[in-house]
């Protein structure tokens, strides 16, 4: 596997790629790597050639209150992860070579509406710098596919639209949750979980699962069901962000017909911020 810092070089073998005719797959990711990121890259691999992933840990989506300066940082941990994956390139940039004019670069991308809902209501700016980032690399790297983990649903929903809108030839790619036995989903976050934080943990999914049994029962008083996630939540003695169920194509509130939906959930519990989710077909 190849490491490269700079955009420059990684142009420079992408360019050798592309004229043996090869097709390429992304995975950008914050590192901290675990199991749940390395299935993305044996998804990207059924798809693709060669594999670019990229390790950048994104300035633009924190907050000026968040774990920027905290969030876990393990760049050689993650290269030997990448390279136990036929990873076949590691892009590694600094902040300074991805944003040379600063953080307060003047170009942002911004998807309208989908963005201020749920995770963006509670984290403002969040999604903002997420598609932006995310729209740079795709600039950078200028893959055939890239893949993202449905874990973060309401991010993979919004990278597929600013896809879309700004008519870029990646095909997007969703992978499903990885999970503990126990049911959690796995996150670099989980790491902040001291051990009876972690035990509770699963309960977030637990509650997702409830709901999805009724949705999936036909139960259609959706504030009902929501109401009970958030109360389970705050037994377990989470804080919730919010407890939703939305039409997983546009995450808005559903309409009384719609089929496909999602439910979502987010609650705070120690230091970590977990985030889940469950696809529900109504019957």
């Amino acid at each position: 596997m190849l490491t490269v810092t700079h955009i420059a070089d990684l142009r420079a073998r992408l360019q050798a790629w592309r004229q043996q005719g090869l097709r390429i797959g992304f995975v950008p990711t914050m590192g901290n790597l675990h199991n749940g990121h390395l299935s993305l890259i044996d998804e990207a691999r059924r798809r693709a050639d060669r594999i670019v992933s990229s390790v950048f840990v994104n300035p633009l989506q924190f907050g000026p209150t968040e774990d920027f300066d905290r969030y876990p940082r393990t760049p050689v941990e993650d290269a030997r992860l990448l390279e136990s994956t036929a990873c076949d390139l590691l892009f590694l940039p600094t902040v300074e070579e991805m944003y040379p004019e600063g953080r307060d670069q003047a170009t942002r991308v911004f998807v309208r509406g989908i963005s201020d809902t749920l995770c963006g209501a509670v984290r403002p700016g969040h999604f903002e710098g997420v598609a932006t980032v995310v729209a740079k690399l795709f600039g950078i790297v200028q893959p055939d596919v890239a893949v993202f983990g449905e874990k973060d649903f309401q991010q993979f929903t919004i990278l597929k639209r600013m896809t879309q809108d700004l008519s870029l030839p990646i095909e997007i790619v969703g992978a499903p949750t990885v999970r503990a036995p126990d049911g959690l989903a796995m996150s670099s976050r989980n790491r902040y979980l001291g051990e009876e934080e972690r035990a509770i943990a699963p309960r977030l999914h637990a509650a997702l699962v409830v709901a999805r049994s009724r949705v999936e029962a036909g139960d259609a008083d959706r504030v009902a069901i929501e109401d009970e996630g958030l109360a389970a939540l705050r037994d377990a003695g989470m804080r919730p962000d919010y407890f939703a169920v939305r039409d997983a194509r546009t995450l808005e509130v559903p309409l009384a017909d719609a089929k496909d939906l999602v439910i979502l959930a987010a609650a705070r519990l120690g230091k970590a911020r977990l985030i889940d989710n469950l696809r529900a077909t109504r019957a």
